[in-house]
């Protein structure tokens, strides 16, 4: 057997046949590879690629992450590039036994939907204008989807909009030059120490069974955003001391 024929084996779908075992349009396909979120196909010709098992199982994560977690795809690429650059099989299979026994907790949501709340009606209630919300979906922090005619989003993101409002409403407005865009920086401050967070747990608890790790993390993480927010504070205390 050659090896373009052998390759053919492990990639026997066309894009139209992805397109219908995964019913989502070709577009998006193709929008999800250039995006990074799912990998190129086997390329026989310039414009003939085929596509395997794990480009199913892709898709279908990518699109039930979006429009049933409501994940932005921003942070499924992100999540996705950790999973398959950083931690071995063994980490990743530890990983899922931990999410499956703290399923259903503030960590890890049931595999329900999640309730929702529509855009217009968050922003009037929240102060917010529209423009600043679609800046603030724009940064990737939020994902947003249009079902029956309105922009919904989940109700557990819901605080973001209503913290940036608050934060408005005490002086941080965009006459001053205050800007959604300046969310980007606690965003990327955020991702780098959880993905250093991340490995370091996998690292740490590889070893443990899975419910004294599911029971620790479970645990630990209010104390960890506990101990952000009180040396944030510390932070500003110590700025403050030397100046003046």
């Amino acid at each position: 057997m050659s090896a373009e024929s052998d390759e053919r084996e492990k990639f026997p779908y066309r894009m139209k046949d992805l397109c219908e075992k995964t019913g989502v349009p070709r577009q998006v396909v193709h929008f999800y590879i250039q995006q990074g979120l799912v990998p190129e196909g086997y390329k026989t010709s310039r414009n003939m690629g085929w596509y395997g098992e794990a480009h199913v199982e892709r898709i279908r994560l990518v699109r039930q992450l979006q429009h049933e977690r409501f994940l932005p795809l921003k942070a499924i690429r992100a999540m996705l590039e950790q999973r398959d650059e950083v931690f071995s099989p063994s980490q990743r299979m530890l990983l899922g036994e931990v999410k499956a026994r703290l399923r259903g907790r503030s960590v890890v949501p049931s595999g329900d939907r999640p309730d929702t709340v529509a855009v217009d009606e968050l922003c009037k209630r929240a102060g917010v204008s529209r423009r600043d919300f679609d800046e603030i979906a724009e940064l990737g922090l939020l994902a947003v989807l249009e079902e029956g005619g309105r922009d919904l989003i989940a109700r557990d993101d819901a605080w973001l909009i209503e913290l940036w409002g608050e934060l408005q409403s005490v002086g941080f407005t965009r006459e001053r030059g205050f800007t959604p865009a300046d969310l980007a920086i606690y965003d990327e401050a955020i991702t780098a120490l959880f993905d250093r967070q991340a490995r370091l747990m996998a690292e740490r608890v590889a070893q443990m069974p899975a419910d004294d790790a599911a029971r620790m993390l479970e645990q630990g993480l209010p104390m960890v955003g506990m101990l952000l927010s009180r040396l944030h504070l510390s932070k500003a205390r110590n700025f403050f001391a030397t100046v003046g």
